[in-house]
């Protein structure tokens, strides 16, 4: 019996072992087949034979400049970018314990690309090093954010992706909007920004590769240290652990590590997050890899196996020359954003489903008289449609606006407010469009995180109509109005097919939202930069939501919709009061629950799509608005969705005075100036309601 007995660990860690190993061979199985998969595709024929030639010397000359030139120096950026992120986002998963944590969820890629954005704008030279520390600097600034409002107590997984989705959001939109504003001084940073392999030679990449070599080192050599603080913080001090110091230090060697890979090639996004989840679940039957020593480097392995598979992927997908130009980042994010929708259905939530029902709502004199406060925001509304129109690059009076209504202008007035007039309109219809189209989705998911941009659907809607755009010779406002309505169709399906369900909270529904925004994204960028240089800086200030070149018959759409909505609105607004508290009482007042929430769904699409196909992509009114509204009059959605209307017509319509006034005769888009305004709202609805479950 002792020796059965005996016989039996020395069993189980002969079959650990047995499994350890073949968990590496399986791994770096898969790494050797991407590497040669990577240097043998191209334009220039290699095939397995040549490249065996020119690894033991007798490859020809031609073979070798294509390897040396062009493949090499790719796979180098490949190696030490994909083993950085992949190591980064392992600890970062270590240290919050939470399987969500990367550098793109933690807002670090988009820290990071801000910095350097900045540094372009300020004309300055970066050699390699310097590059990484502005990019740490802007990583680690946006990690402090996020980490900050998703800890704590109520701590969820998705509530670490809300906020940094947020920041994300925020950061991206002033990144963008310095490639509007400074645009010969940022030249090609857009494609650089989703993250892109190509190099021009391998000495950047061999400067900074011993960086990412020491980080590597550093996080195995204490990789222990990770162990315990999985057993829990007081579990960790009892065994003489620095728990906060601990945390500091692994968090600032992620940092390094995602912004010395953003340095070499931009964000390449969601790497962080795949390569360790990958290399958890294999740890699930291999249990020495639990060990975070054998974890993180696994996942650094795993990291590059993974940029080389989306890179090749790539070029096997894309023809002819041209896949050099596309970020392999497009491919890793359609990656992240699968991940982000399949862990979406199976991590807590941290937020609940009667979060928007239990939230304050209405003033005393909001309650009591409703429609003066719809009246006063409308007349707030009139006044900035008004400045709107007499204030810009040239200003007008009120009498120039007389004259011109009267067809008696000057030139000069005429063209200024035959520009400006159709612009204020659109800011106006698309704001209100955006406010019901989120009051709508907030009530019948009972979500108050849910929002057009947030959820993706404009993100969805976006790349229909840039689909459209780009693959059709001679496009029309009917067929981008088309492709937005069928990408927004597609968006909505997808979020609320995944993001719903009998035990899916409210933040579900976003991280779903936001994986499909994230792929959206993706397939738009690489839209983008397939197209010529004018194109896209067209598409990118159409994207950031603006209202330039706006015509009245591209506002009709709107106008129709509005109309519609309003006639449907008004004959459901009492059960839309009812079904924003729960399932039962709709449907024991004889209320079919799944045939209207429907039908305000579809509402919500078409008022999201009609808006995106005028003036492009504007986030955070459909949020802002409907809360705001809720916070002055209450809940009756008689007056919540019409005082919405107003709010998020004001919103748009201030945004897009803003954009043209603040920087004149340049501009900025009013999504951007929304995003920036929203951002703060976001996170502050995020921590006000981290304590409700």
């Amino acid at each position: 019996m002792v020796a059965v007995a005996g016989d039996a660990p020395a069993t189980a860690r002969g079959w650990s072992a047995a499994a350890m190993v073949g968990a590496a061979v399986l791994v770096v199985v898969w790494l050797l087949v991407a590497v040669v998969a990577h240097l043998t595709q191209g334009t220039a024929d290699l095939d397995l034979a040549a490249l065996w030639a020119l690894v033991t010397g007798e490859g020809t000359s031609r073979d070798a400049v294509v390897v040396a030139e062009s493949r090499v120096p790719r796979l180098l950026a490949a190696l030490v970018v994909g083993s950085a992120l992949g190591a980064s986002g392992a600890a970062m998963q270590a240290v919050a314990r939470n399987p969500l944590a990367s550098p793109d969820t933690t807002a670090v890629n988009a820290g990071a690309h801000l910095a350097v954005t900045i540094a372009a704008v300020l004309g300055a030279t970066l050699s390699p090093f310097a590059g990484v520390g502005v990019a740490f600097i802007g990583g680690l600034a946006g990690a402090a954010v996020v980490i900050a409002l998703s800890s704590g107590k109520d701590a969820s997984p998705i509530r670490l992706v809300l906020a940094g989705s947020a920041i994300t959001l925020g950061v991206s939109s002033i990144t963008s909007a310095l490639l509007l504003m400074f645009p010969w001084r940022t030249q090609n940073l857009f494609a650089w920004g989703a993250g892109s392999l190509a190099q021009n030679g391998s000495q950047t990449v061999l400067t900074l590769a011993p960086i990412v070599v020491v980080g590597i080192a550093a996080i195995i050599v204490f990789g222990r240290r990770l162990d315990l603080l999985q057993l829990g913080d007081d579990a960790a001090r009892s065994l003489g652990l620095n728990v906060g110091a601990t945390r500091v230090w692994f968090i600032v060697l992620a940092v390094l590590l995602a912004a010395t890979a953003v340095s070499i090639t931009g964000p390449i996004g969601f790497i962080g997050l795949c390569a360790p989840i990958l290399m958890r679940v294999l740890a699930r039957w291999v249990r020495p890899m639990r060990r975070h020593r054998i974890l993180v480097g696994m996942s650094a392995v795993a990291g590059i196996a993974l940029v080389l598979t989306a890179d090749v992927v790539l070029r096997a997908v894309v023809p002819g020359g041209s896949q050099v130009t596309i970020p392999t980042g497009v491919v890793t994010a359609l990656m992240g954003a699968i991940f982000l929708i399949a862990l979406a259905q199976t991590v807590r939530t941290g937020v609940s489903s009667e979060a928007l029902a239990s939230m304050r709502a209405g003033t005393r004199f909001g309650r009591r008289a409703p429609w003066i406060v719809i009246a006063l925001a409308g007349a707030g509304l009139v006044a900035i449609a008004v400045a709107g129109a007499l204030i810009g690059d040239s200003a007008l009076l009120l009498g120039d606006v007389a004259h011109w209504v009267q067809g008696v202008a000057s030139v000069h007035v005429q063209i200024v407010l035959e520009t400006r007039i159709p612009r204020v309109l659109a800011a106006v219809l698309a704001g209100a469009c955006l406010a019901i189209a989120g009051c709508l989705v907030q009530t019948v998911t009972r979500n108050p995180l849910a929002d057009p941009g947030v959820l993706g659907i404009s993100g969805a809607a976006a790349f229909g109509a840039v689909a459209v755009i780009v693959t059709m010779p001679q496009v029309s406002f009917v067929h981008t109005l088309l492709g937005a309505l069928a990408g927004a169709g597609a968006g909505a399906v997808v979020v609320f097919a995944l993001g719903a369900g009998r035990d899916a909270g409210p933040a579900r529904t976003v991280l779903v939202g936001v994986g499909t925004g994230a792929a959206a994204g993706a397939l738009t960028t690489l839209l983008i930069v397939r197209t010529d240089p004018f194109n896209q800086s067209m598409a990118i200030t159409w994207l950031g939501g603006s209202t330039y070149g706006a015509f009245f018959a591209h506002q009709l759409p709107m106008v129709a919709a509005l109309v519609v909505a309003g006639i449907v609105l008004s004959r459901t607004s009492r059960d839309l009061d009812l079904v924003q508290f729960d399932d039962t009482t709709p449907r024991t007042l004889g209320i079919d629950l799944g045939r209207m929430q429907i039908l305000h769904i579809a509402i919500a699409v078409v008022l999201t799509a009609v808006a995106t196909a005028s003036v492009g992509v504007i986030s955070f009114v459909g949020l802002v608005a409907p809360h705001a509204a809720r916070l002055l009059v209450g809940k009756r959605h008689a007056t919540v969705l019409p005082l919405a209307a107003a709010l998020g017509a004001l919103l748009v319509a201030t945004a897009d005075l803003v954009g043209r006034t603040v920087i004149a005769p340049g501009q900025l888009p009013a999504g951007l100036v929304t995003a920036v305004i929203g951002t703060p709202y976001f996170l502050w609805l995020l921590w006000r309601m981290r304590a409700r479950r």
